[in-house]
């Protein structure tokens, strides 16, 4: 059994939030160009009210390409204005990984299934749709790095789910939408991850300490107790297919409090 101490942070957060245009589910109406000057008075302003700026740092090329291209305007950013904390969201690839200790000011945020999957487990036999996500799921070495800066609970690195609650027939069709739902067993997902390589004990730093830090808040406490013990991944939640639906599981919920 395992405790960790979780502390909800979306309501104690004042950050803005930066999408490319067309890159991810709803980002029609993203930014369209990296034009720094014309965003400066925005961005500094943030800088100085302390506001983190989240990005989903994709271009528009190849799709696997995508977030590695991007890496060059997260070093424009990072370095036009050196104190706006800008988080990378749900990175999937080494060179994110890399650009963590490149700049003091970036952060990022990692999803629980970019720590299992790589592009085979979506596409390498039958399309697996309800494993389709942007950005998609990477390469062994990508899911390497990945879970390196994740197990060792490295201090600019947090848990963030991304997890995306796409009606079935969404899912499952032509132009089907990307997003994988996680939400239901994130926490019991993790706990089999860090427990395989035996780093529970970095756990508690990677779901809530790190965002505690990062964002530099103290919300709400909250207990989450998770049991070792067989759970069964229900089907669908009220319409909705689950990562690893009816499969089993590890580790289940025990209580909140």
């Amino acid at each position: 059994m395992t405790k960790l101490f979780l502390e909800s942070i979306v309501d104690e957060i004042t950050a803005i939030k930066l999408y490319p245009a067309g890159i991810t589910t709803n980002s029609e109406g993203g930014v369209s160009s990296f034009d720094i000057e014309e965003m400066r008075p925005t961005l500094q302003a943030m800088s100085d009210m302390q506001i983190p700026l989240c990005v989903h740092g994709e271009t528009d090329g190849f799709v696997m390409d995508r977030e590695a291209e991007f890496m060059s305007i997260y070093e424009l950013l990072a370095t036009s204005f050196p104190k706006l904390k800008i988080i990378m969201e749900h990175i999937t690839t080494k060179e994110a990984v890399d650009m963590l200790d490149k700049h003091e000011n970036l952060y990022a945020t990692i999803t629980v299934h970019h720590l299992i999957l790589t592009l085979d487990d979506v596409v390498g036999g039958m399309m697996m749709p309800h494993l389709f996500c942007k950005p998609i799921a990477k390469r062994p070495e990508d899911l390497d790095a990945l879970l390196n800066v994740a197990l060792t609970a490295h201090p600019k690195v947090m848990f963030g789910s991304d997890s995306a609650p796409h009606p079935q027939h969404k899912k499952e069709s032509c132009g089907c939408a990307a997003g994988v739902f996680t939400a239901p067993i994130s926490l019991q997902l993790l706990c089999e991850i860090f427990e395989q390589y035996d780093k529970l004990d970095n756990l508690q730093a990677f779901i809530s300490d790190n965002a505690q830090s990062i964002y530099g808040i103290c919300p709400e406490f909250k207990e989450i107790t998770l049991e070792k013990r067989p759970f069964v991944v229900p089907e669908n939640y009220a319409g909705v297919v689950p990562m690893y639906a009816g499969e089993v599981i590890a580790w289940a919920i025990e209580s909140v409090d």
